[in-house]
Parts: C-alpha cells; structure tokens; sequence
C-alpha cells in the first residue's frame, strides 16, 4: 500500500513540475496580450505591441497591401524594430508615455505581486512535497496540496487582472489599440493554473487516511496501511 501510494505522490509531483515551469515562463515572459492598431496609410510602419508583468515591448513593421478597408497592424511575426520598456513598479513620478493611459500602470503592479505571491507558494509546496518523501515528514503533505492550490488561484488571478488590463486599454479613447489577442504568455498562465489547482487538491486527497473498508469499521481501527 505505501509502494502505490509513493507512486501515486511521484506521478503527481512529476505533472506538478511541468505545471511549474508553465509558470515561471509565465511569469518571465511578455507575450501575455498582442494589441494592434488599424493601419490607414501602407506608406508608414505601424506599431503593434505586446506586455507581460514587467515590461511592454512595441514593434513597427510594414503591413503590405492597399486595400481601402483598414486593418490591424501585424501579424507580430514580421520583421521589424522593437523596442521594451519595463513598467516602473516600486518607482513613483509620472507613468511611462508608452503606456498611453494612467490605470495600466496600477493593473501592472497588481498583476504582478499577485503572480510573485503565487511562485512563493509554489515553492513552498515545492519544499514540502520533497519533504514529504521522508516518511517520518509525510505529514507535510497536505499543506503541500494547498501551497499548490494556492499558486495556482493566484495564476488564474494575474490572469484575470492582465485581462482587465488589455479590456480597459482597448475601450480608452486615449489609445490606439483596436484589436488584440492573447498570447503564449498568457495560455502557460492558464495551463499553469489547471495544472497546480488540480494536482494540489490530488496531492491533498493522497495525504488523507485510509477510508474504512466495512461500514463498521473507524479510521482510528483501520488496518495500518503495509
């Protein structure tokens, strides 16, 4: 019984550590939204852009064609100059021209402290699932399942407020924007949270005792598990 169970907890922990990556790529990365502009004059590169938590990066290209219909600006793979900014999160004074509108700084700072508190969980559940291979510290996992848990509400979180972000960029007349889509950045965020949140609560039910086998029968005089 012990043998399956050790098994179960290392199959876990191995979909646990791609659900991690997912993460951090996540969190490091700046594809998380693409918004374009529509292109009026094929003369003149136009400027797409793309942000993460950190930094928003604009890139001109050319967009070929004469079509009297506007389109947006891209696709992002074209060839062009790109230049980043990072967000001045812990800076005060006046927000980043780049920005374009005042409340994206703040969804940036929020967005990003809940993704920083989410990889402290994770690597706190992280500790006590390696932890937890001892067997005299298998009680530790369950606050484990729960880190994991936790890591992966504040994923789907940073997500949301990224996504409010891009909402509220794209409705302000102040902006350029007209259309957008999310990016890789943002699906390993997503992933990421389906990952931790399912395999936290697994990782929990694990860790709970052996339910008894006849309707008689308690948890405190089960047979131990061999």
């Amino acid at each position: 019984m012990m043998e399956l169970k050790a098994l179960k907890i290392r199959i876990t922990f191995s979909i646990i550590l791609i659900g991690v990556s997912l993460m951090l790529v996540a969190v490091m990365s700046d594809h998380w939204a693409v918004m374009s502009p529509k292109v009026d004059n094929y003369d003149e590169p136009c400027e797409v852009a793309h942000f993460g938590l950190w930094r928003l990066c604009t890139k001109k290209i050319f967009v070929e064609g004469n079509d009297v219909i506007s389109k947006p600006c891209g696709p992002l793979s074209l060839p062009g100059d790109v230049n980043c900014s990072y967000f001045k999160h812990f800076t005060s004074g006046e927000n980043a021209e780049i920005l374009q509108v005042t409340t994206q700084k703040e969804y940036s700072i929020s967005a990003a402290a809940i993704a920083i508190i989410g990889v402290g969980f994770m690597a706190m559940g992280t500790v006590c699932t390696l932890l937890s291979f001892n067997q005299k510290l298998d009680y530790l996992l369950k606050p484990a399942g729960l880190f994991y848990v936790f890591s992966g509400l504040c994923m789907i979180i940073s997500a949301e407020v990224i996504r409010q972000s891009v909402h509220r960029m794209i409705d302000s007349k102040e902006t350029v924007w007209i259309e957008y889509y999310y990016s890789w950045s943002f699906a390993c965020a997503c992933s990421a949270f389906v990952l931790l949140f399912i395999c936290g609560i697994a990782l929990v039910l694990i860790s709970l005792p052996r339910m008894p086998r006849n309707p008689w029968e308690t948890c405190m005089d089960a047979e131990p598990e061999m």
